[in-house]
């Protein structure tokens, strides 16, 4: 399976995408027995909670997938201290480390090493702010997490530490969502889907899903949709407006349909299922959470940017949309290098410039 033949020319390489890291020197691990790995380093995130543990299956499931290191890391929040980060009761702390500790043992030698090198760690501090610089730290490509943790679920699409990680933590994201999570450690992606603008950012995460797919023998699900196109009325609609929008979405949904089968048949080389799927629809971000439904996906592939190249923000408007309104997880490849992280509560700068549309939806 020759996935090098699927990586868009001229687009600078995803962490995903791009060749193994070199082993850090902390592993002490056989280089021979990584070296073919498109990922050096994947984390995923644990807070003692059961949602929290329910994300170690997804997480072994893609580390095996893409040939990543596993680092369970579990971080014991200290902010409850009377001072910095000393624990108001030094006994109960202890007990804290230790349970902790054990937690990730365990966790640990159910997943075995036969087929993924896993390791764990117990670091102490502000969670968001401890997870974001241990993943900078040790190269970290993959950070999984959960939508919730300790607290459950909330009103909110996505728990305070989540939401802090997404905006920035450096890197590709694996957001498991709590009711996924909560299925336990029955897991297997039968069904990938992959939404697709035209844009070789997008097209980029190709094969990642590939990867996924032969590890699981699943199915791969191209879609587009195909968003309305913009059309000048000044004043009430009119019969020539109507027609041109017409024209111009019949226009697209060709272009679309010969871009998914143009894909398709490089994909069916690798050996992969795959099929494609064009709505034409025009709610993007709806109509993608709904597809994901119906089509009944197990998982979600998708860069966090497309053809808006809104690379100022941490993910694109339809990536944001999926990430706090999926139900399945979710895998958003971006950048490590080079991605400018937006503090939590700062508003994203405009972007100086767009590129131009390929008559395709924008991610």
């Amino acid at each position: 399976m020759n996935v090098e033949l699927f990586a868009p020319m001229g687009l600078s390489s995803h962490s995903l995408v791009g060749p193994p890291h070199p082993d850090p020197p902390r592993r002490h691990l056989d280089k021979s027995a990584t070296k073919s790995s498109c990922v050096g380093e994947m984390v995923a995130c644990l807070d003692g909670s059961e949602l929290g543990s329910g994300i170690v299956p997804h997480a072994r499931l893609i580390a095996r997938a893409l040939g990543a290191r596993l680092t369970l890391l579990h971080v014991l929040d200290s902010e409850a201290g009377v001072a910095g980060d000393v624990p108001a009761d030094p006994l109960d702390w202890g007990i804290r480390q230790l349970e902790a500790r054990a937690l990730l043992d365990i966790a640990t030698t159910r997943l075995g090493n036969r087929d993924t090198v896993v390791c764990s760690e117990v670091i102490q501090g502000n969670p968001a702010e401890q997870i974001c610089n241990w993943a900078k730290r040790h190269d970290v490509d993959l950070t999984a997490l959960c939508s919730h943790g300790t607290r459950g679920l909330t009103e909110w699409d996505l728990g305070g530490t989540a939401r802090k990680l997404i905006d920035r933590v450096p890197g590709s994201l694996l957001l498991v969502p709590a009711a996924a999570a909560a299925k336990g450690n029955s897991v297997q992606y039968q069904r990938i889907l992959l939404p697709l603008d035209g844009s070789p950012r997008a097209e980029s995460v190709v094969p990642t899903a590939i990867r996924i797919a032969a590890a699981q023998d699943a199915e791969i699900l191209l879609v587009h949709v195909v968003p309305d196109p913009e059309i000048i009325q000044m004043g009430s609609p009119d019969a020539e407006g109507a027609e041109l929008k017409r024209t111009v979405m019949e226009r697209n949904e060709r272009v679309a349909s010969a871009y998914l089968d143009r894909l398709r048949a490089r994909i069916k080389q690798s050996g992969t299922r795959v099929r494609t799927l064009v709505v034409g629809d025009g709610r993007v971000r709806t109509k993608l959470e709904q597809l994901i439904r119906e089509e009944k996906a197990d998982l979600v592939v998708m860069s966090a940017h497309g053809a808006s190249g809104r690379i100022d923000s941490p993910c694109g408007g339809v990536t944001e949309y999926i990430l706090t309104h999926a139900n399945i997880p979710l895998l958003v490849v971006r950048d490590r290098d080079g991605r400018r992280a937006r503090q939590v509560g700062q508003p994203s700068a405009r972007p100086s410039e767009r590129s131009p549309s390929s008559g395709l939806g924008r991610l």
